[in-house]
């Protein structure tokens, strides 16, 4: 068998290789000192400092189908962005600091142009965090994907120090929520949303520029997963739980903080979700339980903290809205929604 027989099999390994070399040089933006072996090796390798007593916060996940709208409007870079957010956001939900960050790429045939931006969204992400890219797996798949479609997933780690962990068990009868906005749908829903515009049948609909967006339903799509770090972790020995509203929404993500015997009432006119949501409900005909099931409905975290502490919470984070509170759970329903008077 000729030496060229794994690359007609659709496997190229040299555009491997070249590509690795290029990763590498993507990857050591990110590195500090506490990395002492990055992308190219088996494994990496980091040096935990200026811990005590660390425990450390992992989390693993992927874009879900909003990779196929960011697919057919050629825009990967957002990709690597919501890539390394999304995970980010799930491990400081327990007062951690974003560490290591490794990525999954699996693709038919290795296309640069889809690799090389991806990488440079997640080392922006990862640069904006301080938290080191130090390795990942690329792998072309030839007869499992087809027609450029690929698969992408991130793992982040990160460390807290086991005193400091936020566990959301001195939540109590009383305690405060406090909601952060959104950029939009981040990166869940995109199933549905995909269906109710229609774009898998008519893709043109992404560029139709909408007036309540102020930009092409497309630009609004692909706005990358926003990323709370740096806004929380100044405040973290104030909050008493933390939780990343992704899949699921509100009533799937919030009860995941409460001790037994806890729920919380939400006063759904403290804060306007952005147009975008509007729009899903009216294109799809859906009604207001479904949305806030499956979307976060404009808010991408919430926080629990001690009634007064909330007010100089907001000082610090003028962005933060009070949006309920914490009280004895009555029946199933661990997520009280208050709808707006009227």
């Amino acid at each position: 068998m000729s030496s060229n027989a794994y690359r007609s099999a659709g496997v190229d390994l040299q555009a491997v290789d070249s590509l690795k070399e290029q990763i590498g040089a993507f990857a050591s933006l990110t590195h500090g000192s506490e990395v002492l072996k990055g992308v190219g090796a088996f494994a990496g390798l980091y040096r935990l400092r200026n811990y005590k007593n660390p425990v450390l916060a992992a989390s693993t996940d992927g874009v879900g189908t909003k990779l196929k709208v960011a697919s057919l409007l050629g825009h990967y870079e957002s990709l690597g962005i919501d890539l390394v957010n999304l995970n980010v956001n799930d491990v400081i939900t327990c007062g951690a600091k974003p560490l290591l960050f490794l990525d999954y790429i699996s693709m038919g045939r290795l296309d640069p142009q889809v690799v090389e931006p991806l990488l440079r969204g997640m080392v922006w992400a990862c640069r904006e965090v301080g938290c080191a890219l130090v390795g990942g797996e690329t792998a072309q798949m030839p007869g499992l994907y087809n027609n450029g479609d690929f698969d992408l997933a991130g793992t982040v780690i990160g460390a807290v120090e086991e005193g400091a962990i936020i566990d959301g068990e001195s939540v109590k009868e009383g305690d405060v929520l406090l909601g952060l906005p959104s950029s939009g749908l981040h990166t869940n829903g995109f199933s549905l949303v995909r269906k109710v515009f229609g774009i898998d049948e008519d893709p043109s609909v992404l560029y139709q520029r909408h007036e309540e967006l102020g930009h092409t339903l497309g630009e609004e799509l692909i706005t990358p997963h926003r990323c709370y770090y740096r806004m929380l972790e100044p405040h973290y020995s104030q909050l008493k739980a933390v939780a990343h509203i992704s899949g699921g929404g509100l009533p799937s993500n919030i009860p995941r903080l409460l001790p037994q015997g806890l729920a919380v009432q939400i006063r759904l006119d403290a804060w306007e979700p952005q147009p975008i949501f509007g729009m899903i409900q009216k294109a799809g005909g859906l009604d207001d339980q479904e949305m806030y099931q499956v979307f976060n409905m404009g808010l991408g975290m919430v926080l629990i903290c001690e009634h007064d502490r909330w007010a100089s919470l907001q000082r610090a984070m003028p962005e933060a809205m009070v949006i309920g509170e914490v009280v004895k759970q009555q029946s199933d329903e661990r997520v009280q929604m208050q709808p707006s008077p009227g």
